[in-house]
């Protein structure tokens, strides 16, 4: 759970985090009303608050609907927190501010299209398309994490119902669990001996056996970008858009991950959606927040705008 302050030229004035993995819905809200108040007592001049929440949402309504890896279920988060505040307050999906982040002013700038994809526990998708945010019809939509790759494939994490999906082969969780198998066949890799150490196998230890040059890692991240490349070619192939821009932690293995799913790209989209450019994000783990300051910039603007109007102004 990541809050700050952010300021329109994307300058961040305060900045917390607090772990929500494994919190109940009740202490989620808890936490959450707790780290927005110390933020706005942090900078008391700040205008809005912009919330990006890892979960399927009605944007009309403000609601959390449901998440895949938090136990969330049809919360009405915007108007709980604008009490809490006294602030006006706008939510959307968090790969959807994340997307709109790198959009407006990271790797996507200057393109009227883009599918963004962050990689962390789980894969989280945003669109960009005709240079606005893609919702679906009610806000829950480009759920691109749950594009299935392998119809037969393992089960999806968390609260996903399905099998195959490119977050349960691709995603941070998918790409520990890969290292921690390649580990216990490759004893004398540098993952066999973490295993053999007792160290917990996630993407970290993964992506520092990779870059140090442990031949067993760097397979792990081709198997992984390779799964992820055959997501990114059917976001191509439906949306033809300018880039696919790919953030969050895992994408600190950079060209070990990115090089893989391109190859899968130029092989399996069509023409001209094979040249699709796969870019790194470049805003790093501040995407989320500075795309959530940014949508409570524009949607503030968006509601000043109508009572204008209705005010013959």
């Amino acid at each position: 759970m990541a809050v700050g302050v952010v300021d329109s030229e994307q300058h961040i004035h305060y900045q917390g985090n607090e772990p929500s993995i494994g919190l109940t819905e009740d202490e989620l809200v808890v936490d959450l009303g707790r780290e927005l108040e110390e933020a706005r007592d942090a900078r008391p001049d700040v205008l809005a608050a912009g919330l990006g929440i890892p979960a399927t949402i009605d944007h009309d309504r403000g609601v959390a609907i449901q998440a895949v890896n938090l136990e969330i279920s049809d919360v009405p988060l915007r108007d709980l927190m604008t009490k809490q505040l006294g602030l006006p307050v706008y939510m959307d999906n968090d790969a959807n501010v994340a997307a709109l982040a790198e959009f407006l002013f990271g790797a996507g700038r200057g393109a009227r299209n883009v599918v963004m994809l962050t990689i962390g526990t789980g894969i989280g998708g945003g669109l960009i398309l005709d240079g606005d945010i893609y919702r679906g019809s009610i806000g829950a939509g480009a759920e691109l994490g749950h594009i299935v790759v392998e119809e037969d494939g393992p089960p999806c994490q968390g609260n996903c119902p399905n099998h195959g999906c490119v977050e349960s082969l691709a995603s941070g969780t998918a790409l520990g669990r890969e290292a921690r198998a390649a580990g216990e066949s490759a004893p004398d890799s540098a993952l066999g001996k973490a295993v053999a150490e007792g160290k917990e196998i996630d993407g970290r230890v993964a992506t520092e056996a990779a870059l140090a040059g442990d031949e067993t890692a760097i397979e792990v991240f081709e198997l992984i970008g390779s799964r992820l490349g055959v997501a990114c070619a059917s976001f191509a192939n439906i949306f033809q858009p300018h880039a696919i821009v790919i953030g969050g932690g895992v994408i600190a293995a950079g060209d070990l991950l990115l090089e893989p799913a391109r190859r899968e790209v130029r092989e399996r989209a069509l023409d001209p959606m094979n040249k699709t450019p796969i870019l790194e994000a470049t805003l790093g783990n501040d995407a989320g927040m500075i795309g959530a300051a940014a949508l409570a910039r524009t949607e503030l603007a968006k509601a000043g705008s109508t009572e204008l109007a209705r005010d013959g102004g």
